[in-house]
């Protein structure tokens, strides 16, 4: 009998680097994701108001939570961006700025921050290229991407890694509990 292998775990792990693209074979570099303790690379990324901002601005100014978020619009998305919103007080009490990511275009992500009055910045990922860099992108199905949370230090650490694909209030709350004790 064939141990059961969940459908995440076999993309993660055998289908995703074996369709990566990389002109034949499997990749298995390509799925390296970012954890606790790992330092978060630089990046660049346009805003909802075209505005280019690299991760580097940000973590000069302090902490960072960066959350992906799989598409603007969506019912789990507005539920989580929201949920980040109505926390922004204690984001602030806290000492951490909030950063959402998706593979929407800029146009949607500003459509979305209007909408909602989101109050933080909502970078524009079309390619996947940052998803990729922290281990998020899927792009099997429906879902471009992972809905995961990095707590990232001002030295660009990762602090902690928060992963729930269901629970929309559990990624603000615990980067709020993670802030406050470190």
């Amino acid at each position: 009998m064939r141990p059961f292998i969940s459908m995440y775990r076999f993309i993660d792990t055998i289908a995703r680097p074996c369709f990566a693209g990389n002109g034949g074979g499997c990749d298995r570099a390509r799925l390296s994701l970012m954890e606790k303790g790992d330092l978060a690379g630089d990046f660049e990324l346009q805003d909802a108001t075209g505005t280019p901002r690299r991760l580097s601005e940000f973590l000069a100014k302090g902490r960072v939570v960066l959350f992906f978020y799989p598409a603007a619009m969506s019912a789990g998305c507005t539920q989580e961006s929201c949920h980040f919103r109505d926390l922004a007080g204690e984001f602030v009490a806290a000492g951490g700025q909030r950063i959402g990511i998706s593979h929407d275009t800029v146009a949607k992500q500003r459509q979305f921050a209007e909408r909602h009055s989101l109050g933080y910045p909502l970078l524009s990922d079309p390619e996947g290229t940052v998803a990729r860099q922290f281990g998020v992108n899927t792009r099997f199905g429906i879902i471009p991407v992972k809905r995961w949370t990095f707590v990232i230090g001002s030295d660009g650490r990762v602090i902690d890694v928060i992963k729930s694909g269901t629970n929309m209030k559990v990624h603000a709350d615990r980067a709020l509990e993670v802030l406050r004790q470190t």
